[in-house]
């Protein structure tokens, strides 16, 4: 074998062995319903509404030895939005809010992940509802992650945040303590 073949052969095994060092892509796990984008919001101030989106999709990236580098994207199918009563879900569809005909999907990309020494975590990121992108910071709480009884590794997150609606362009009068919605996204994702 020649100098520069095993020179080459070696640079290949350390970019092999390296291979584990990078970031981890995680594909969400919406299949086995083992993630949720769910939000609550004032009812009048007498109560609390809770809600959630039943079709989304996405990924993230994660390395332990370097989380800053992490990244999130989220797409969500804004007619999925389901609140346990049809005719709410029908005018939440329409143009008084989501108008998702013209509009039907919202849509989450990290821009920076800041990791904390208490298993938790700040991500912020570009948040797009309508018409609207908005920079939102959602507050993150590591779960827990290791291999699954099916030969799989699994990652799992859970954050909150709170949206207000009339930056999103979503100005229907619901009343005073009814200006903002509070969103928590629990995520787990499996290893690719």
């Amino acid at each position: 074998m020649s100098r520069t073949r095993i020179t080459s052969f070696l640079i290949g095994l350390l970019l092999l062995a390296s291979g584990p060092l990078m970031a981890a892509e995680y594909k969400l796990d919406t299949e086995g319903q083992h993630a949720f984008i769910q939000f609550r919001i004032q009812h009048l101030g007498y109560s609390w509404l809770y809600g959630r989106f039943n079709d989304f999709d996405g990924s993230f990236t994660y390395d332990a030895d370097n989380p800053d580098k992490s990244e999130v994207e989220i797409t969500i199918d804004m007619a999925s939005i389901d609140s346990n009563h049809a005719e709410r879900d029908k005018h939440l569809r329409e143009e008084d809010f989501f108008h998702v005909k013209k509009y039907p999907e919202a849509r989450f990309v990290s821009t920076s992940f800041e990791e904390h020494d208490d298993d938790t975590a700040t991500l912020k990121g570009d948040l797009t509802i309508k018409d609207v992108t908005r920079n939102v910071t959602i507050d993150v709480e590591h779960v827990g992650h290791g291999e699954d009884p099916w030969g799989g590794y699994r990652r799992g997150f859970q954050g909150t945040t709170t949206i207000k609606l009339k930056d999103f362009n979503i100005d229907y009068d619901l009343g005073p303590a009814s200006t903002h919605a509070e969103v928590t996204l629990a995520i787990e994702g499996v290893r690719q």
